[in-house]
């Protein structure tokens, strides 16, 4: 049966934008951005939604779990890009947070438009990584009907996984599919069905939030400083030091010295002098706290 675009939000047209083609850059750019205001909006309306996936991604971590992002086209683009942030940003080891984008990572720079029609894709590439019960799928898709993903879904539901949808389509299948379903409508695109845009910037931002919120749940955080960055380049070396001494009020020096001994770690680190103790004893603070910080030195 033939797939009705019109009946999709995010196929209509917008009546602010019908004459695009006649204006300037300056024109352009306004009503775009005016048109942009709509996404906060938007999402503020599922905050709530947007912080049970939060609560759930978070215990799943905490359980040994892993999250998977799902979708295909910008949808995928977008999960893999807040997955490859996680490791160097909140320490997690790689693995934690993956991303699948339909036709791996070929689709990634390169449009693959018909690899989003499979929902056996989506079960392999599952199957792949050896989801299991433990892991939580969030499945994105503008539409909300993306094969690839609704597949995914189905596999991941009967291993008795956690699922969630993020959509930008009332009534779809994939919030049906889902546990969870977050349903953003930020209304219809400046260039019509061009879903990298208002629905692409949804998207972003929602994934900004759980994977953020999730691993602040975790103590990766302290204060509002990522204490659990991976040293990895000069400049995260900078960082951390800076991360230091911005958490404990100490001197270059004094933080230099603990993050030697702390094996470059910062929050190791900022343990160590808030509590005025050793490395191995900050780190079995820092174990019984659940790797949080304000836990760990009072």
């Amino acid at each position: 049966m033939e797939l009705n675009l019109k009946a999709m939000a995010t196929e209509s047209r917008n009546p602010n934008t019908m004459n695009l083609d006649t204006m300037s850059p300056l024109e352009v750019v306004t009503i775009m951005n005016q048109e942009d205001a709509n996404v906060l909006k938007a999402i503020r309306l599922v905050l709530p939604q947007i912080a049970r996936c939060a609560e759930l991604a978070k215990q799943t971590i905490q359980s040994g779990g892993r999250i998977i992002y799902m979708g295909a086209g910008t949808s995928g683009r977008l999960g893999v890009l807040d997955a490859v942030e996680c490791p160097p940003t909140f320490g997690v080891p790689y693995g934690t947070v993956i991303g699948l984008v339909a036709s791996g990572a070929a689709a990634f720079d390169k449009p693959i438009e018909d690899a989003e029609d499979s929902p056996e894709e989506g079960k392999k590439d599952l199957r792949s990584i050896g989801l299991c019960s433990g892991d939580l799928l969030i499945g994105i898709a503008a539409s909300g009907r993306t094969p690839y993903v609704l597949g995914g879904l189905e596999y991941a539901k009967a291993l008795g996984c956690h699922t969630a949808a993020i959509v930008c389509n009332p009534d779809s299948p994939m919030a049906t599919a889902a546990e969870l379903a977050i349903e953003v409508f930020p209304g219809p695109e400046c260039v019509t069905g061009s879903t990298r845009l208002k629905a692409g910037t949804c998207q972003k931002l929602i994934l900004n939030m759980i994977s953020t919120a999730a691993m602040v749940g975790c103590g990766k955080v302290y204060q509002n400083l990522m204490v659990d960055v991976e040293p990895s380049n000069a400049k995260l070396v900078v960082r951390a030091r800076n991360i230091v001494m911005e958490a404990t009020g100490c001197d270059r020096q004094t933080a230099e010295e603990a993050l030697s001994q702390a094996g470059g770690h910062a929050k190791t680190a900022i343990t160590m002098i808030l509590a005025s103790c050793s490395a191995q004893e900050a780190g079995a603070r820092l174990a019984r706290a659940n790797g949080h910080v304000r836990e760990a030195i009072r």
